[in-house]
């Protein structure tokens, strides 16, 4: 999908930095997207999931005053039951999916904010709020990454920080072959292609949307969801035990 989010924002007049692992392929894919869009494209091929390797990207981030978009698209998941699974493998993911993601939004929000405004993309995934559909740990990573972006909303949106957090269910990438589980065995009702994930994406973006999920029909029922939440919030901290839990504490008000 990173692919064609570098290819679409070339198409809306951006200038591009690309950060890959593979320097092959992303030298491939900035001469396609130079020579098709006519921008300015840059490569960077780094591992984000080497601590010392996202070094060099927080200081671009923070010092170069051109940069006015930040999306956060590289990811990996597991389709694999917890009790399975690698811890290394796991901690891999958080590497990535977490610290990685972290560590580039605290290095681009407070440039952008200095700066007057800026963009931040962060790619999450159904499993955020639904984390039994896969592995634990990766709905638990994709969980922290809207909970991010809706605190970044709340502290900073006001200063002129637009952020966005996208939930795709299934596309059809090699996200699937390397969690475990092969795109061929997944019904082909459920799978999106990547253009139409990332064009819905930006779509909502310009809706002005804060979490935008590509497949959901009718965004009432993502604000619903949202009322639901927004409406727990004056009971999730009180002086005493809820009275459904029969513990009869004595009420020391007076």
């Amino acid at each position: 999908m990173g692919a064609i989010y570098a290819d679409r924002l070339a198409r809306r007049g951006f200038d591009l930095i690309l950060v890959a692992r593979n320097s092959a392929r992303l030298e491939a894919l900035a001469a396609r997207i130079a020579l098709d869009a006519g921008r300015r494209v840059e490569t960077l091929t780094s591992d984000l999931r080497r601590a010392d390797h996202v070094d060099d990207i927080e200081a671009r981030l923070r010092t170069d005053s051109r940069i006015t978009m930040l999306v956060n698209n590289a990811g990996v998941g597991s389709a694999t039951p917890l009790l399975q699974s690698d811890i290394g493998v796991m901690r891999g993911m958080i590497a990535l999916n977490v610290e990685a993601l972290t560590r580039l939004t605290y290095a681009a929000a407070p440039a952008f904010v200095a700066r007057g405004g800026g963009t931040i993309i962060n790619m999450a995934s159904i499993v955020a709020i639904g984390p039994e559909i896969l592995n634990g740990v990766y709905g638990g990573a994709k969980a922290f990454v809207v909970a991010l972006t809706q605190s970044l909303h709340h502290e900073l949106g006001p200063r002129g920080l637009r952020v966005q957090a996208v939930l795709p269910g299934a596309v059809g990438t090699d996200f699937w072959a390397a969690s475990g589980t092969p795109l061929a065995n997944l019904p082909p009702e459920i799978v999106m292609s990547p253009e139409d994930a990332v064009d819905a994406a930006l779509a909502g973006l310009d809706l002005g949307e804060l979490i935008t999920l590509p497949s959901l029909p009718d965004a009432a029922d993502w604000q619903a969801y949202e009322d639901a939440r927004q409406a727990l919030f004056p009971n999730l901290s009180r002086s005493q035990p809820a009275a459904r839990f029969g513990l009869n504490r004595p009420n020391n008000a007076g």
